[in-house]
């Protein structure tokens, strides 16, 4: 790198700067404090593990995104951790141990090998919450609804949630036999919508006709709630674990109209975007204008068992600082004031209280360049007859 280019950031890697990054850190502790009347509590995981923590056995999509280092005090290989989620799970399983539910929350960086095919950011602030210990309908409806208040809080409009169902293409990719390999070109191929390839992974594969018949349905099976009664009548034949899957899509809906009624939900069974530990339900938040979701999540049930404790679990997660460029800005700034140097007790006593009110005083520094105007005060604090008082600026000041 050339001297002069030293203050460069790599591609796809970006900082927080003023006048964002305050509102952002408000945004933060209000969602943080959203979480705990919920009953979540706040994990705080590191930034890096050993590699086998934060690798999946079924989440290779985690794999690629993390950067390997290498441990200079075991020379073991570590990780710099791509997504909370398998900390969170490690969290649950080992270090906060229990049989009931479990409620817990993150917010915390972390770094991706590479921007998504939307070009995202490669260090999102992530923030979630996970629930584990139960495995019916009624959780993923909790953190949905969770979800969907975490974006109303942030500013988000006219909100449309897209569900989906892991279960439902997993078990017809197992009814069509295909290997690992083929499954992951199949379910590639039904996430773009390319239908040309789809049909031909089915025919290279030699798929029968009953189950490339649904499988090619999926292209077709989305739109409004009144999908999941074509997809009934589209699976009426397939096997019974697509059959489950669709019902509790339609449970999940049932409640969440109860629930969210203001909320738009549409439904996809060929978008099954996320990572790929996915087990069960899966749904991503948008918003008009956009090209992506800017929440998402899904059951991802045993992803405990690589920590020698499997639990059912759900939970979402979201990129702050996308959700801090969504909020709604203040319609009033705290005002600012400018404060002469000096170490005058009575002057020092008006700065403490007008902090302590709200207000945001800047004191002169003795010799610096540059006044009230150029720090963006409008006020200034001026000595009278009676005392230290705010005094704005005129037009010549």
């Amino acid at each position: 790198m050339k001297r002069g280019e030293r203050w460069l950031l790599p591609d796809g890697v970006d900082e927080v700067l003023p006048p964002h990054a305050e509102p952002l850190e408000r945004l933060r502790r209000d969602i943080l404090d959203l979480f705990a009347s919920w009953g979540y509590e706040l994990v705080i995981p590191p930034l890096v593990e050993f590699i086998e923590s934060l690798q999946l056995s079924n989440g290779e999509d985690v794999d690629l995104q993390t950067f390997k280092i290498t441990d200079q005090v075991t020379g073991r290989l570590m990780g710099i951790r791509a997504d909370i989620t398998p900390q969170v799970a490690r969290i649950d399983a080992h270090r906060l141990p229990t049989d009931a539910p479990q409620r817990l929350c993150y917010l915390g960086p972390v770094l991706h090998t590479r921007p998504d095919k939307f070009a995202g950011s490669r260090n999102p602030l992530q923030v979630g919450a996970e629930l584990y210990g139960h495995g019916g309908v009624e959780s993923d409806a909790e953190i949905v609804c969770l979800m969907a208040d975490v974006l109303e809080l942030a500013g988000v409009g006219a909100l449309t949630i897209e569900l989906g169902h892991m279960g439902v293409f997993k078990a017809l990719s197992n009814a069509a036999q295909l290997d690992h390999d083929a499954a992951d070109k199949l379910l590639d191929a039904l996430l773009r919508k390319a239908e040309g390839e789809v049909i031909e992974c089915l025919d290279e594969n030699g798929v029968d006709a009953g189950t490339r018949h649904q499988i090619l349905g999926l292209l077709g099976l989305n739109g409004g709630i009144e999908t999941i009664e074509e997809a009934k009548r589209m699976m009426a034949v397939a096997h019974p674990t697509v059959r489950e899957a669709i019902d509790t899509l339609d449970d999940l809906i049932g409640l969440l109209r109860d629930r969210i009624p203001a909320v738009h939900l549409h439904v996809d069974l060929a978008e099954l975007r996320g990572y790929r530990y996915h087990t069960g339900v899966t749904f991503a938040a948008y918003v008009p204008g956009e090209g992506r979701g800017i929440a998402w999540g899904g059951r991802y049930d045993n992803i405990g068992h690589q920590f020698g404790r499997e639990r059912a679990a759900t939970g979402f997660s979201t990129d702050l600082k996308n959700l801090g460029s969504a909020r709604r800005p203040p319609t009033v700034s705290p005002p600012r004031v400018f404060a002469p140097a000096g170490s005058d007790p009575a002057l020092l006593e008006a700065i403490t209280e007008l902090r302590g009110a709200g207000t945001i005083v800047i004191q002169q520094l003795t010799g610096q360049v540059g006044g009230a105007r150029e720090l963006g005060c409008m006020q200034t604090l001026i000595c009278g007859d009676a005392g230290w008082r705010i005094e704005n600026l005129d037009d010549g000041g």
